[in-house]
């Protein structure tokens, strides 16, 4: 029986070029990466030997491995992967990690809920139009200090240098910053409401790079009916649109029927931004016409730098902005699947040292995930090594003779994620990331022994 191996693996291509200022940290580097792919939900001591566990500890205690050398290499797969598309969505967003419920780990700082510790977490998430991330392009954390006192107006006046918001700026200012390196692709930098600061609006930016925000405020407006709102809701509705509203808590999936309004606007500056230029933006305007009852309708309400002038413009820019919910699931992966908040480094430093490999772990889980979806005709071998395919094929099909013909992404994807639990019947919904990181961990364990039987005497 011909066994085909392959050296090259998804944690070489993403890590080997790391320069961390000594070659055996991007070998441990490019290593680690490997192991803690196969079994990400486990602890370091479950996923690791002992000598490797120790060589982890130091690697992440390394005061020269920080988030921009580990994370370097990636993004430059990230942007060649970006190269090949006409438009890129670089999709902004912040989380949280708690981390309260380790006593004694050092450095950590206040988050959102009254005592609770950890650390805060800005990213910005490379995805094609169609929903594939093609992955992270930044990655800031930092911790928040003790609340200080103050009146609201006071905090309001403060510039946006000084407040967390300028997060958004910054996230455009690294775009704009890579946007050499792909100069054929449009990026289009996308935030959620938190995004909606008028600084952003006028920042400078290369030709190639805009915006995309959902509006929180109702912001005055160079138009007879003065505020935002008012001025987009006065121009007539030019059709509906549909759009599948995901699951989340104890909200169900649902299919929302939208009424779609678009008009340019001419925003004025805030009364404490006085100094800053009035701005031309195009907004995009949807409401639910009829929500289940007891839910509030869906509503929102889009700002953006690119041109928007037809019905067909104005549902892209709603399509665009209904893919942020890719970095929501990341952020998902990276937590649930991952299990960053369950573990124990001791200092603030180690844990977003690790943060930062793991995000690329989680990267992988999702990208699988979704392009099984989106491209399952695929060959399966753009994710999975021969000798892991043949494996899976033995074992789901209880045989020791692998086909000559490589296997669907599709199919792989799903024999993945049935030896992680899905039960493929046919009211399921299409496997999820849950349950093709456990199916990559059995996976490993397969193919392992696969290897040993395959090799002879």
């Amino acid at each position: 029986m011909a066994i085909r191996d392959d050296t090259a693996d998804w944690a070489s291509e993403e890590f080997a070029e790391a320069s961390l200022g000594d070659a055996r940290l991007s070998q441990r580097l490019v290593a680690l990466a490997r192991q803690l792919a196969i079994s990400p939900h486990t602890s370091l001591p479950q996923a690791l030997s002992p000598a490797e566990l120790k060589a982890a500890y130091r690697f992440f205690d390394n005061d020269q491995v920080d988030t921009n050398g580990v994370l370097a290499p990636h993004i430059a797969q990230t942007l060649h992967r970006m190269e090949q598309l006409p438009v890129v969505l670089a999709i902004q967003d912040t989380t949280e990690f708690n981390l309260t419920h380790l006593h004694a780990t050092e450095g950590l700082g206040r988050c959102t809920g009254g005592n609770e510790r950890g650390f805060l977490m800005h990213s910005l998430l490379a995805v094609s139009p169609e929903g594939l991330p093609l992955e992270v392009l930044g990655m800031k954390t930092w911790t928040r200090a003790e609340a200080t006192k103050g009146s609201a107006a006071q905090r309001k006046s403060r510039p946006v240098h000084e407040k967390e918001s300028a997060k958004w700026i910054e996230g455009l200012a690294h775009l704009s910053a890579l946007k050499s390196r792909c100069a054929q692709t449009q990026l289009v930098g996308i935030g959620d409401r938190e995004s909606d600061v008028y600084e952003l609006f006028a920042a400078e930016r290369p030709d190639g790079v805009d915006w995309l925000v959902r509006a929180a405020w109702n912001r005055c407006a160079r138009h007879p009916q003065r505020y935002l709102w008012q001025a987009v809701l006065d121009t007539p509705a030019t059709g509906y649109t549909e759009l599948l509203i995901p699951a989340r808590g104890a909200r169900t999936l649902r299919t929302a029927r939208l009424t779609l309004r678009y008009a340019p606007v001419r925003l004025q500056p805030p009364q404490t931004r006085a100094g800053l230029p009035e701005q031309n933006v195009f907004a995009v305007h949807v409401i639910e016409d009829e929500p289940p009852a007891g839910i509030e309708p869906l509503e929102w309400m889009l700002l953006s730098s690119v041109p928007t002038h037809s019905p067909e413009q104005a549902l892209e820019r709603l399509q665009w902005y209904a893919r942020r919910w890719t970095i929501e699931t990341w952020h998902r992966v990276l937590k649930s699947g991952c299990r960053i908040e369950a573990r124990q480094f001791g200092t603030l430093e180690r844990f977003v040292r690790a943060t930062s490999l793991f995000a690329v772990i989680a990267w992988r889980i999702l990208y699988t995930t979704l392009l099984a979806r989106l491209d399952g005709e695929l060959p399966c071998e753009v994710v999975l090594q021969p000798i892991e395919w043949q494996a899976l094929y033995c074992r789901v099909h209880r045989t020791t003779r692998p086909p000559d013909k490589v296997p669907s992404l599709n199919q792989a994807v799903l024999w993945i994620a049935t030896l992680g639990g899905y039960l493929n019947r046919r009211s399921d919904p299409p496997p999820g990331a849950t349950v093709i990181w456990r199916g990559f961990f059995v996976l490993h364990e397969i193919t392992e022994m696969f290897r040993i039987f395959s090799s002879g005497p």
